[in-house]
C-alpha cells in the first residue's frame, strides 16, 4: 500500500502531522497484561465469550454517551476539554482490552484477520466504483459476494438478496 493511501482518511496531530500510534504495547502485549489481571482477580470463569461481548458492548455504550450531545461539526474530540479527551481514551481503551480479550478467548488472531478482511474489502469496494460513496458493496454496480467470502459458501446463511443474514455491511476505516 502506498504511503498517500495509508494516510488518507486520518486523523492529523499537531502541526497537521499524521496520527501515529505508539508501537507500544502490541495487541499480543495487552492480551497478556489483561490476562495477568483477570487471572490474579480469579475472573476467568466471568471471561466466556458471551460475557467479554457484552461487557464490550456495554464499553462501546459509553464511548457513545462522550458524544452523544456533542454536534457533528470541526475537529469532533480534538475540540473537547482535557478531561473529556481523557475520558474518551479510558472508554476506547476499555473497548480495545475487550475485543483483545474476545479474540484470544475465541482464537482469532486480530491482526492477520484485519490483513484478510482489508483485502476483501479492496474487493468488494474497488476505488473506482467506491470513492466518495457511502453505498453498501451490493448496491455497487457490480457489488457482490465474494467467492472467498464464507457467506457465499454451501450451508451458509444467506438472505433474499444473497448477502449474509444480520449483515451489516460495514466499511473498514
Amino acid at each position: 500500500m502506498e504511503q498517500a493511501h495509508s494516510e488518507a482518511g486520518e486523523g492529523r496531530g499537531a502541526r497537521g502531522a499524521p496520527f501515529r500510534f505508539s508501537p507500544e504495547p502490541t495487541l499480543e502485549d495487552i492480551r497478556r497484561l489483561h490476562a495477568e489481571f483477570t487471572s490474579e482477580r480469579d475472573w476467568d470463569q466471568f471471561h466466556q465469550p458471551r460475557n467479554l461481548l457484552l461487557a464490550m458492548v456495554g464499553e462501546v455504550g459509553e464511548v457513545a454517551e462522550l458524544f452523544q450531545w456533542k454536534s457533528d461539526c470541526g475537529s469532533g474530540p480534538l475540540a473537547w476539554s482535557a478531561a473529556e479527551r481523557k475520558a474518551l481514551g479510558e472508554e476506547l481503551s476499555d473497548v480495545l482490552i475487550y475485543l483483545v480479550a474476545l479474540a484470544a478467548r475465541c482464537q482469532v488472531d486480530l491482526p492477520q484477520a484485519v490483513l484478510a478482511k482489508m483485502e476483501i474489502n479492496r474487493q468488494r469496494y474497488p476505488v473506482g466504483l467506491a470513492r466518495g460513496s457511502a453505498r453498501k458493496y451490493t448496491e455497487l454496480p457490480r457489488g457482490t459476494l465474494l467467492p472467498e467470502d464464507p457467506a457465499s459458501g454451501p450451508g451458509s446463511p444467506q438472505g433474499p438478496e444473497g448477502e449474509r443474514a444480520g449483515s451489516t455491511g460495514e466499511k473498514a476505516g
